[in-house]
């Protein structure tokens, strides 16, 4: 059984289930300075604050000036510029860890070191080897983890999952995802290191991962896959100084799959100069037709039309029921982490292990691994 338990303070036993008073959360990464990514300070933050069963106990960055201004400016009561002090310290109950992919490693292994559960942002690693190592470390320790894909606690993702497995559109038959996002080519240090391949940090990881993430929530997983996998802006501009910086990390992938309920899947991803269209997901089924649309799946909202047979497509919301954050908090990058958040702590109250979990991050790279294979090796790639 995992060590559900040490998430846990104040709790009662009421039947089999575990009621906690909150939960304590140490963040690693929320910093009000610039030069910070943003997504600590914009969604993670704001999120905890809304949910009343999580406390934003303390926050951990490079140093201690930015630590002790980011902890006043965020109401945390600790301030650290350690990890190893943040997370053996006895008041913080979940580490959650929102920096540049290549120092996932070292941060949330740190604080399964000490023993406490953790909350780390997608991508999980910098590559498959990295997912896995962090995986096994928290089997190993028997702790509940937590992977930042929270397309899948978007409520129009969860309604959808559900339309499918209730039969709703039939047997699925064919699937096409696009995923069209913008480029960027002008950036400075806090996303120019995102053009690296070796840094796991990019379109087809970010936009494309939480996207076909979001898709395998609702359809199931890929048996196999074929893809071309390449880098067609090949040059950026560093926004300081000016310079050219060139680029390796993949930024075009065009896939076509089969999924292990026999559905063949068209998938692209692209990184394109001007008006980028987003996301849109079409599910064709026996049935009918089911359509998904985002600008960014992961951050939502997204749209859902439905159409039964030869029936019109229609606009179709995802009832109240599927809501987990605080029905008054307004649309923002929070909503689908606070989501994440709620359906966590559901899951510990429950003796449950949360999802999506490490492991299913491993499952997620192992999906993006086999895409650069298919590429690499010029063949269709079969999936566990």
């Amino acid at each position: 059984m995992l060590r559900s338990y040490k998430v846990l303070r104040q709790r009662t036993q009421r039947g089999n289930r575990i009621v906690a008073d909150r939960i304590r959360v140490g963040i690693v990464g929320a910093t009000v300075t610039p030069g910070g990514s943003g997504w600590g300070a914009n969604a993670h933050v704001p999120a905890l604050q809304a949910l009343p069963n999580f406390e934003l106990k303390a926050v951990c960055t490079a140093h201690a000036e930015t630590a002790k201004a980011s902890a006043e400016k965020f109401g945390a009561d600790l301030a650290f510029h350690d990890i190893n002090q943040m997370a053996a310290h006895p008041e913080v109950d979940l580490v959650t860890v929102v920096v540049r992919v290549p120092w996932h490693k070292e941060l949330v292994l740190a604080a399964i070191g000490a023993g406490k559960p953790v909350c780390c942002e997608w991508p999980l690693g910098a590559h498959l080897a990295e997912a896995k190592e962090m995986a096994d470390a928290a089997k190993a320790a028997r702790l509940p983890t937590l992977v930042g894909l929270q397309a899948q606690s978007d409520p129009a993702v969860m309604y959808a999952r559900d339309l499918v497995a209730n039969g709703e559109i039939g047997d699925i038959v064919s699937v096409n995802m696009r995923v069209i996002v913008d480029s960027i080519p002008e950036r400075g240090d806090g996303r120019i290191w995102q053009g690296i391949r070796k840094n796991g940090a990019n379109p087809m990881t970010i936009p494309g991962g939480h996207a076909i993430d979001a898709m395998c929530h609702i359809l199931g997983e890929f048996a196999e896959v074929s893809a071309r996998v390449t880098t067609r802006i090949e040059m950026w501009k560093h926004a300081v100084t000016g310079d050219d910086f060139p680029v390796d990390a993949p930024d075009t992938v065009s896939v076509v799959g089969v999924l292990r309920n026999g559905a063949e899947v068209s998938w692209q991803v692209a990184s394109v100069p001007y008006h980028a269209s987003g996301i849109r997901m079409e599910v064709y089924g026996r049935k009918g037709t089911l359509v998904l649309t985002s600008k960014s799946v992961n951050i939502g909202p997204s749209q859902l039309q439905l159409g039964i047979g030869k029936g019109e497509m229609k606009a179709i919301v995802s009832p109240a029921s599927y809501r987990r954050a605080p029905a008054d908090m307004p649309q923002s990058p929070a909503v689908n982490v606070a989501q994440a958040y709620a359906r966590y702590a559901a899951a510990m109250g429950a003796g449950a292990a949360p999802a999506p979990d490490f492991d299913h991050a491993v499952v997620r790279h192992a999906l993006i691994d086999a895409l650069e294979r298919s590429h690499a090796e010029g063949r269709v790639i079969k999936l566990g």
